[in-house]
């Protein structure tokens, strides 16, 4: 039924555990999976009285959420591999995670999103997580969504 299944990950407990049970779930069905990590955009720091001044540079930014994404990824990757299910890898930058979701599962021609119930939202996603809400209320492409 389904053959190429988007699987966002934030790197949080929840996350990781979405994501096993989704290469579960890939391998079961002959499916492949695509990995997605939304990175953050670098934070526009408003200069006044009692500002914080951050002393990392824009580029110094990129390099690190790159390399957070690059970790992220290529965890579950490994576990694709070792359970024998295809898998390919993408991110972009937003700081809309949720409309970053939607475009990669577009882009990557997947027909299912499985993702977490919530993220690293904290409180806002005891009940369901306020991305996930947002994709399963804007997305076209069916949404699983493991708790």
């Amino acid at each position: 039924m389904f053959r190429n299944i988007l699987v966002p990950t934030d790197g949080s407990e929840l996350s990781r555990a979405t994501a096993k049970r989704a290469i579960t779930f890939a391998s079961e069905a002959g499916a492949r999976i695509t990995v997605f990590y939304a990175k953050p955009e670098y934070p526009i720091a408003y200069f006044g009285e009692g500002a914080l001044i951050d002393p990392t540079t824009p580029e110094k930014f990129t390099q690190m959420a790159e390399q957070q994404a690059a970790e992220y990824l290529n965890e579950v990757a490994a576990w694709c591999a070792e359970a024998g299910v295809e898998c390919t890898t993408t991110s972009a930058t937003s700081d809309i995670p949720y409309e970053a979701i939607i475009e990669a599962a577009e882009k990557s021609g997947c027909d299912l999103i499985f993702m977490a119930s919530h993220g690293r939202r904290g409180i806002s996603g005891l009940l369901l997580g306020s991305e996930t809400n947002k994709v399963l209320t804007h997305s076209k492409i069916p949404v699983l969504v493991y708790r």
